[in-house]
């Protein structure tokens, strides 16, 4: 029998609505609920079911909808499911439904507890006046609700110490999908012409890279640093609204910092096959963008701490480093240089997305019960 998909809300792009994908093309005849749903043509009409919120200005304005998230998902309606996979970075844990559903066994993936109110210092939304002063009654019912699931999966090791601190729950750690394949088939190309000459124009011959959003958790300050303490050209891609910051800093600290704004996928891939390294300073929970860095056999210099630690085999697929000072940086590049692509992309496909499918799949088995899981098999099986 079929269960539903429970996500927080829907958006055009995310790192959480890719897993949501492959988390709807396992279980293709599960429902899926969410708050809202910015992206109506992700899936097939009719399959997402919306709450109350979607219908108000509230769905524009998550902070200000955050103090009614949680009574919200107390009252989803009825459903008739056999179980309940709840896909949960915030309170999306919380579901509960009326009917067949309200005593069906609930499974919970969680990117992490909500940072909001457990970590403040890792997500500056957290420091605001009011999520302060309901942050402690928001992480007794937290806490309270995240005993009710029969099973927790979290996207890494990381995340998995934090939800035993903050939930007093054990969890399974089951990575998060990466399409492997996009970056690391050879043949693949799809630049234009434009990019191409840009690529030969602008694009140094070695350079040292960093790529993600623009913002300041990021930190791709600390990529322009490596590059003036290797001594060695800096491309920084992506898009945000620190771009103006960044380059303020490139131009006072930097060597030779090269800006390539919302490059398409066939430019980043391209980037990433020319680059020296890939240099990932954030601590995240998991961290997509090194795995596919490494899909292209480039090696990646990345922190002990955090998910990038768990993908990153320091000495066989670049290097790890507590710091990012001069001297700890130079050895780390040193370190990377000498990695076989070959390893690297190897240690990528562990991360692919069809081993997410199966391993996805087998936990919601064995957790939820054999004869209540019906999964897509050509999903499993699909490379």
């Amino acid at each position: 029998m079929a269960g539903v998909i429970v996500h927080e809300w829907l958006e055009p792009h995310g790192g959480a609505e890719k897993v949501m994908e492959e988390m709807a093309e396992t279980f293709p005849e599960a429902p899926v609920f969410a708050l809202w749903d910015d992206a109506p043509e992700r899936f097939e009409p009719g399959r997402v079911r919306e709450s109350w919120l979607a219908r108000t200005p509230l769905r524009r304005h998550k902070s200000l909808a955050l103090p009614v998230m949680p009574v919200t998902w107390r009252h989803l309606g009825s459903a008739d499911a056999d179980w309940i996979l709840c896909s949960s970075h915030l309170f999306a844990h919380h579901a509960r439904f009326s009917g067949a559903a309200r005593i069906a066994p609930k499974l919970v993936y969680a990117y992490t507890p909500a940072r909001y109110i457990w970590n403040p210092e890792l997500d500056a939304r957290g420091s605001g006046e009011l999520v302060r002063v309901v942050a402690p009654v928001f992480r007794a019912i937290d806490r309270h609700r995240a005993q009710e699931p029969q099973a927790i999966a979290a996207i890494s090791e990381f995340v998995r110490q934090r939800i035993e601190k903050a939930w007093h729950r054990e969890s399974t750690v089951i990575y998060p999908p990466v399409n492997v394949s996009q970056f690391s088939d050879p043949n693949l190309d799809g630049l234009t012409d434009e990019e191409r000459d840009f690529l030969d124009r602008e694009v140094p011959g070695e350079f040292i890279l960093g790529a993600s959003r623009f913002i300041p958790y990021k930190r791709l300050d600390l990529v322009i640093k490596t590059g003036a303490a290797l001594k060695i050209p800096t491309v920084i891609a992506g898009s945000g609204p620190e771009e103006q910051t960044l380059r303020a800093y490139a131009r006072e600290h930097g060597r030779d910092v090269t800006f390539v704004i919302q490059p398409s996928l066939p430019l980043l891939r391209e980037l990433f096959r020319r680059a020296q390294v890939f240099v990932f300073p954030p601590v995240e929970d998991f961290g997509i963008v090194p795995v596919e860095a490494m899909a292209t056999g480039t090696p990646v210099i990345a922190r002990k701490l955090g998910g990038a630690s768990e993908t990153v085999l320091d000495g066989r697929t670049g290097a790890l480093v507590n710091n990012f000072e001069p001297g700890e940086l130079r050895e780390a590049y040193q370190r990377a240089l000498v990695t076989a692509p070959d390893a690297a992309r190897a240690r990528a496909l562990e991360f692919d997305s069809s081993v997410f499918r199966s391993k996805l799949a087998t936990w919601v088995s064995e957790s939820a019960g054999d004869d209540r899981v019906a999964a897509n098999e050509n999903s499993l099986t699909r490379a």
